[in-house]
C-alpha cells in the first residue's frame, strides 16, 4: 500500500498539467506541421504543369507551340512583357516562375540550329519544400518535347522512331533482399522504408532527453530542497521509494512515447502520401504496389517485432533512468543539471545521427564497436535489423541491454540504499551546499 501511495505522488509530481497540455501542444504541432507539408507538396504536384509564357517571337510556330502545350495537359498563362529586368518582370506578372520564348527562336528552329529560352523563377527562401512549386521544369520539358518533334519531322522520323531513340531501353526493376524479389525499383523500396524508420530513432531520441531531464531534476530538486532526505527517513523501504520513481518516470515515458508516435506519425504520412501517390500512379501499371513489394521482399513488420522494438525501448528508458537517477544524485545546485545531462544528450546524439545516414552494420570495425558499445544505439537500429534479418546482431544488442540495464540498475540501487544518495557530489573543485551546511551545524 505504501509503495502504491509512493507511486501515486509520483506520478503526480512527473505527470502534472504543464507536462500534460505540453504533449498536447506537441502532438497539434506535429499533426498541424503534417498536414502544412500536405498542402505543400499538394500545391507543388497540381502546379507541376502550370507555366506561365512570354512569348516575345510572336510566330505561328510558338503559337502552335503553346496550343501543344495545351494538348499536352499544361495549363498555360500567356503574358507580354519586353522588361530584361526579371525581378520587374516576375513582379508585374504576379508570378514565382515564368518562361521567355526570345525573338529568333523560331528562326533558329527552322535552322536546325538549337533554339534558346529563359527560364526565370523566384527563390523565396532556401527550405526545400517553399522552392517546390517552380513548374518551370515540366514547361522546360514540354517545349523541348515540341522542338524535338519538329526536328524528327524534318528529319522524316516518325514519332515511334522518335519514342525509340529517347527510350531504347526498357527497364524493368527488380530488388532482391536475401532470397526474396520483388518487381518494383529500390529507389521506391529505399524511400518508403527510410521513412518508416524515421519515426522510431526520432521517438527515442526525444524520450531520452525528456526522460532523463524529467528524472534528473526532480532527484536533484528533492536533494537541494532535502525533501529527499525527509523521504528517506520515513517508515518506507528504500527499495519501494526508487521503484515508485522508476516506475512513474516509465509511465510518463510510455505516455510520451504514444503520443510522440502518434504526432510524428501523422506528420510523416502527410508529407509523403501525396508525393508518393503521385509517384506511384504513374507507373502502377509497370510494378507491384509498393506495400505488396514491401510485403514479398519481407520488410513488413509482425505484431511479434513490434514486440522485441518495444522491449528494447523498455530498456533504454529503464537505462536511461537509472543513469538519470545517479546522475541527479550528484548534481549540487540547480545548474549542474543541465551538465549533468551532457553524457546523456551526446549518448543519444551520436547513434541518432549516425542511424539517419548510414548502416551502422557497414561501418569500420573500430566505429562499429564503439557505437554499438553505446546502449541506446541498438534502438536505433532495431527496425533496420529486424526488417533485413540481421537477427544475430539484433539478439546480441538485447542480450547487451539486459546486462547494461542489470549493472545500471545494481548501481542505483547501491547508491540508493546508502546515505551517499544524500552526499554524493561532483562539484568540480567546489564544496558541497550539503557538506557546508552540515559543517555550519
Amino acid at each position: 500500500m505504501k509503495f502504491f501511495n509512493l507511486l501515486k505522488k509520483e506520478l503526480a509530481e512527473l505527470l502534472n498539467v504543464q507536462t500534460l497540455i505540453s504533449l498536447v501542444v506537441a502532438m497539434g504541432l506535429l499533426m498541424i506541421m503534417g498536414n502544412v507539408m500536405t498542402d505543400t507538396i499538394e500545391d507543388a504536384v497540381k502546379q507541376e504543369y502550370t507555366v506561365t509564357i512570354c512569348d516575345r517571337d510572336k510566330t505561328e510556330f510558338t503559337a502552335d507551340m503553346i496550343e501543344t502545350l495545351r494538348g499536352y495537359g499544361a495549363k498555360v498563362t500567356e503574358i507580354t512583357d519586353e522588361s530584361e529586368d526579371y525581378a520587374q518582370l516576375l513582379a508585374n506578372a504576379d508570378k514565382e516562375s515564368l518562361v521567355i520564348i526570345p525573338q529568333g527562336f523560331s528562326e533558329a528552329v527552322e535552322n536546325g540550329e538549337s533554339p534558346e529560352i529563359i527560364s526565370v523563377a523566384r527563390m523565396k527562401s532556401a527550405a526545400m519544400m517553399s522552392n517546390m512549386s517552380n513548374s518551370n521544369s515540366g514547361a522546360e520539358s514540354l517545349i523541348s518535347r515540341c522542338v524535338s518533334d519538329v526536328f524528327s519531322a524534318s528529319a522524316g522520323l516518325t514519332p515511334e522512331d522518335v519514342q525509340l531513340i529517347n527510350n531504347p531501353v526498357s527497364i524493368k526493376s527488380h530488388t532482391v533482399i536475401s532470397d526474396k524479389s520483388a518487381d518494383v525499383s529500390a529507389d521506391m523500396v529505399m524511400s518508403k522504408v527510410m521513412m518508416q524508420n524515421m519515426i522510431l530513432p526520432v521517438i527515442v531520441f526525444v524520450l531520452i532527453m525528456m526522460t532523463s531531464q524529467g528524472l534528473m531534476s526532480g532527484i536533484s530538486n528533492e536533494k537541494i530542497d532535502k525533501t529527499l532526505e525527509t523521504l528517506l527517513s520515513a517508515p518506507v523501504s528504500r527499495t519501494a521509494i526508487l521503484g515508485s520513481k522508476m516506475l512513474a518516470a516509465t509511465i510518463v515515458a510510455m505516455l510520451q512515447a504514444v503520443c510522440f508516435m502518434f504526432g510524428f506519425s501523422s506528420m510523416m504520412s502527410g508529407a509523403t502520401e501525396e508525393a508518393t501517390a503521385d509517384l506511384a500512379g504513374s507507373i502502377a501499371a509497370q510494378i507491384t504496389p509498393i506495400d505488396e513489394a514491401l510485403e514479398k521482399l519481407g520488410l513488413t513488420l509482425g505484431m511479434g517485432d513490434y514486440i522485441l522494438v518495444g522491449v528494447q525501448l523498455f530498456l533504454t528508458i529503464m537505462i536511461c533512468l537509472c543513469l538519470s537517477l545517479v546522475l541527479g544524485s550528484l548534481v549540487n545546485d540547480a545548474k549542474q543539471t543541465q551538465t549533468m545531462i551532457m553524457p546523456l544528450m551526446f549518448g543519444a546524439m551520436i547513434p541518432y545521427m549516425i542511424s539517419m545516414l548510414a548502416d551502422i552494420n557497414t561501418l569500420p570495425m573500430a566505429i562499429r564497436i564503439f557505437v554499438y558499445a553505446i546502449p541506446f544505439t541498438h534502438t536505433f537500429s532495431a527496425i533496420p535489423n529486424l526488417m533485413f534479418d540481421n537477427m544475430t546482431i539484433f539478439y546480441i544488442g538485447l542480450a547487451y541491454q539486459v546486462v547494461i540495464f542489470a549493472v545500471c540498475l545494481f548501481f542505483a540501487l547501491r547508491l540508493f540504499k546508502s546515505d551517499k544518495i544524500l552526499t554524493a557530489t561532483l562539484n568540480f573543485g567546489q564544496k558541497s551546499k550539503y557538506k557546508k551546511s552540515s559543517k555550519k551545524a
